[in-house]
C-alpha cells in the first residue's frame, strides 16, 4: 500500500466529529492519507534534558520540577508560580511560571507537587521567567509520552490542537503494518533513501533528527520524481517537424539588421530552432533584462515557425505594449511579407469580424494582442507557436486556454523577471530555459538609492539637477487619485505638487484610466523628449524604451512586488547614461517589505531578484497561480532542494528515453503508483 492510497475519511477516527473535520478541511486534510501527508512545521526536541539555568541559545528547558509556592500580581492578579528544578539533586535552580490568562492553574499547580516541564525561559528583573509552558503531572513510573523524545510541530485551525492531530496520525500509521516503496529499488540505492515506510513514521514520530532530516529527504524526493516524471510525459508525443536550421525568412531578416546578434541571441535561436524541429512540444523560457534582445529573437523564431506554414500568437500583458510590439514587428517583419494584425479588447466589431475570418482562413501569419486573444471567437487555421510577453503577468489557466486553440503549438514565454530554476523544474517540469545576459555595449548599472520620509527633500534636488542636464525622469505612484484617512500619495495630488518643486519643467499625467490615444500620445512625445517627467502609475511599468531617462522614482516602494519594482527600475538605464532609482518608503514597513527594499538595493541581477522574490512569496503569486495552497510542496523545499530537483528531473528523463511506456520490470513500481496514487500520467 501506497502512503497516499489511504482513502478513508478522517472522520472514521475515533474523536474526529463535525467540528475537527471542518477544522481538518481548511488544512486540506479530508482522507487517512492527507493527514500523513499532512508535514510537521517544526519540531520540539524533548529528547535531552535541559536543566534551569543550563538552556542554550533557544532559551529551552526540558526538565521536571516541583512547585514551591504560589502568588498573584498586578492589578488583573495574574498567578506566578515558583518551581524549582528537582532533576538536580539536592535542588536546582527557581523559575517563575507567569500565567497570564491561565490563573486556573492554581488548583493544578499547588506546592510540592511535581511535573515534567517544557518551558521557554527568558531573565527579567533579575529572574527566570517563562510565560509559554507546559506541564505534566509527574509519574516516576510512567514518563508521559511528551517526554524523552522529539514531538511534531503541526500546523492548526479551528479546534485542532497539536495533542489531537498526533492522536490521529498514530491511530492511521498504527493501521498499517507497512507501507510500500514509491521509488524502483535503483533511484533509492543510487541516493541512499530509506525505505518509505520507515519515512512516514519517522518524518511524524523522529528518533533523531538526523533521521528526520532523512526522512524528509526521502519523501522529497519521491514528490518530487513524480513531478517530474508527469511533467515529462505530457510532452513526449508528437511528430518531428523537420529542418532545425535557419530558414530564408530568417535568414533575409539578419541580413537587413544594422548590428550583429550577441553570442546569446544566436545560442537562444539554436536552442529554440532545435525545440521547434523536435517530436516534442516547445515548451521555453527566453529570459534576460530588459533590453537584452529578447523579443527580436521572438521574431525571428515567429519566421521559423511561419516558414512551415504555421501560424503565430503573440500576446502582451497591456494594450500599450502590444502596441508596440505590433509597431516594432511591421517595421520589421512586412517588407518581408509577413502578415501582421493587432488584436485588443478595444478593437472594434466592425474591424474584429473580418480579422477574425482572416486569422481563421490562415490569412494572417502573426496575430499581436492582449488577453482578447483568450477568446472563444479567436479560431486559427493553424496555430503553431505562442509567444507570451512578461509571462508573470498571465495566469496558468491563460495560458492553457490560448494553447487549446492550436494542435500543440510551441510555447515561447519571455521575462524580464526570470522564473527562479527551482520553479523552472518544478512547476514547469517540462521547461527548458535560454538565458541572454549580454547587454549592449556602453550601459551603466542603475544606482538604487532607498529614501526615507525625512530624505525627499534631497531627492528632489538631484532630480532637479538630471532637468538641468536635460534629462527625463518618472514618478510613479501606487493610486490614481487619494483616499480620505490615508496618507498614501497618489499621481493627481503629486502631479500638481511636482509642479510647483519643478516650475517651468514639462510634465504629464499618465495613468490606465485614460484611453489608448492618449496614453499613446504622451508617450510617444516622451520619447521625443518634447516632456521632462511623467507623473504615473505602474502603466510604464513594462514597453517603454527612453534612453534619456535617468531617474525613476517609485513612491510607496514597499506596496510593490519585486518583479514590478525590477521591471520599473528597468525603465531607466537604457543608455550610456548614468542612470538612478530612487525607492521611496513609509514608515512602519512590515519585514516582507524591508526583505524587497534590502534586495533591490543590493543587486541588479534578474536572477537574484527572482531567486529572493520566490522566498519572500512563495510559488502560487510567481507562476500567475496565487491561490491559496498552490504547488505547496508536502515535504520538498523550493528554495533549497535544487540539487534534488536537478536529480529528479535528470532520473525521470533517463527512464523515459531507455521505457517511455514504463513496461519494464524495474519500472514496475512507478506503473502501480501512477495508477493507484492519483498522479497525473
Amino acid at each position: 500500500m501506497f502512503i497516499g492510497s489511504l482513502n478513508e475519511p478522517v472522520t472514521n477516527l475515533t474523536g474526529v466529529g463535525k467540528a475537527a473535520a471542518s477544522s481538518y478541511a481548511a488544512l486540506g486534510v479530508r482522507t487517512f492519507s492527507d493527514l500523513l501527508e499532512l508535514t510537521p512545521r517544526a519540531y520540539e526536541d524533548r529528547s535531552t534534558m535541559i536543566r534551569i539555568g543550563e538552556q542554550g541559545e533557544d532559551n529551552l528547558v526540558n526538565t521536571f520540577v516541583t512547585v514551591k509556592s504560589q502568588t498573584f500580581f498586578g492589578a488583573k492578579r495574574i498567578l506566578k508560580v515558583i518551581v524549582t528544578d528537582t532533576a538536580v539533586p539536592g535542588g536546582g535552580r527557581n523559575l517563575s511560571l507567569l500565567c497570564f490568562n491561565r490563573n486556573f492553574l492554581k488548583d493544578v499547580l499547588r506546592p510540592g507537587r511535581s511535573f515534567y516541564l517544557y518551558a521557554t525561559v527568558g531573565t527579567s528583573f533579575g529572574e527566570l521567567q517563562s510565560s509559554q509552558f507546559e506541564v505534566i503531572p509527574f509519574r516516576a513510573d510512567m514518563p508521559p509520552a511528551e517526554f524523552g523524545r522529539i514531538l511534531p510541530v503541526y500546523p492548526l485551525s479551528g479546534t485542532l490542537g497539536q495533542k489531537t492531530i498526533r492522536r490521529d496520525v498514530n491511530a492511521v500509521l498504527s493501521r498499517v503494518k507497512c507501507f510500500d516503496d514509491e521509488l524502483p529499488r535503483s533511484i533509492m540505492e543510487k541516493y541512499r533513501l530509506m525505505s518509505f515506510d520507515s519515512a512516514i513514521r519517522q518524518i511524524h514520530n523522529p528518533d533523531s533528527m538526523a533521521l528526520q532530516a532523512k526522512a524528509r529527504r526521502t519523501l522529497a524526493f519521491g514528490e518530487i520524481f513524480y513531478l517530474q516524471l508527469a511533467a515529462r510525459r505530457r510532452n513526449t508525443t508528437g511528430t518531428a517537424r523537420g529542418e532545425t536550421s535557419a530558414c530564408d525568412l530568417e535568414r533575409r531578416l539578419i541580413a537587413s539588421l544594422p548590428f550583429c546578434l550577441t553570442r546569446d541571441q544566436e545560442k537562444a535561436l539554436e536552442e529554440i530552432r532545435s525545440d521547434m524541429g523536435s517530436d516534442s512540444r516547445m515548451n521555453r523560457l527566453l529570459q534576460g533584462d530588459v533590453g537584452c534582445g529578447k523579443t527580436l529573437v521572438a521574431w525571428i523564431a515567429a519566421l521559423h515557425a511561419i516558414d512551415r506554414g504555421g501560424q503565430v500568437a503573440f500576446m502582451a500583458p497591456t494594450e500599450l505594449l502590444a502596441r508596440q510590439h505590433a509597431r516594432n514587428a511591421a517595421l520589421l517583419l512586412e517588407k518581408l511579407g509577413v502578415r501582421i494584425a493587432f488584436l485588443t479588447g478595444s478593437v472594434n466589431a466592425s474591424r474584429r469580424k473580418p480579422l477574425l475570418e482572416a486569422l481563421r482562413k490562415g490569412e494572417i501569419d502573426i496575430i499581436i494582442g492582449t488577453h482578447a486573444l483568450f477568446s472563444k471567437s479567436v479560431e486559427f487555421s493553424d496555430l503553431s507557436l505562442i509567444i507570451i510577453d512578461e509571462q508573470h503577468r498571465f495566469g496558468v489557466q491563460q495560458r492553457l486556454s490560448l494553447m487549446e486553440k492550436g494542435t500543440m503549438p510551441d510555447i515561447l514565454m519571455m521575462t524580464a523577471t526570470p522564473i527562479p530554476r527551482t520553479l523552472a523544474l518544478t512547476v514547469f517540469g517540462d521547461l527548458n530555459v535560454s538565458t541572454i545576459t549580454t547587454m549592449p555595449p556602453g550601459r551603466l548599472p542603475v544606482k538604487t538609492r532607498l529614501v526615507g520620509p525625512d530624505r525627499r527633500g534631497e531627492m528632489y534636488n538631484s532630480i532637479g539637477v538630471e532637468f538641468r542636464r536635460g534629462h527625463q525622469a518618472y514618478f510613479v505612484y501606487p493610486r490614481i487619485e487619494g483616499e480620505p484617512d490615508t496618507d498614501i500619495r497618489d499621481v493627481v495630488t503629486m502631479y500638481d505638487y511636482l509642479k510647483q518643486v519643478y516650475p517651468g519643467v514639462t510634465s504629464e499625467l499618465i495613468h490606465s484610466r485614460l484611453d489608448e490615444e492618449t496614453k499613446v500620445r504622451i508617450l510617444n512625445d516622451f520619447a521625443a523628449g518634447k516632456i521632462s517627467y511623467l507623473v504615473s502609475t505602474s502603466v510604464v511599468e513594462v514597453g517603454i524604451d527612453v534612453g534619456n531617462a535617468t531617474c525613476m522614482v517609485i513612491e510607496h516602494a514597499e506596496r510593490f512586488g519585486l518583479a514590478a519594482l525590477h521591471q520599473l527600475r528597468g525603465r531607466v538605464g537604457r543608455s550610456s547614461l548614468q542612470s538612478w532609482c530612487f525607492l521611496v518608503f513609509s514608515e512602519n514597513l512590515t519585514d516582507d517589505a524591508k526583505a524587497r527594499l534590502k534586495v533591490m538595493k543590493e543587486t541588479n541581477d534578474g536572477f537574484v531578484i527572482a531567486e529572493k522574490d520566490l522566498e519572500i512569496r512563495g510559488p502560487g503569486e510567481i507562476t500567475g497561480n496565487a491561490q491559496s495552497g498552490f504547488f505547496r510542496l508536502k515535504y520538498g523545499n523550493l528554495v533549497s532542494d535544487l540539487p534534488m530537483i536537478e536529480a529528479a528531473r535528470t532520473d525521470a528523463d533517463a527512464i523515459l528515453a531507455t521505457d517511455p511506456g514504463l513496461i519494464s520490470a524495474e519500472n514496475a513500481v512507478i506503473r502501480r503508483y501512477l495508477g493507484t496514487a492519483g498522479v497525473p500520467s
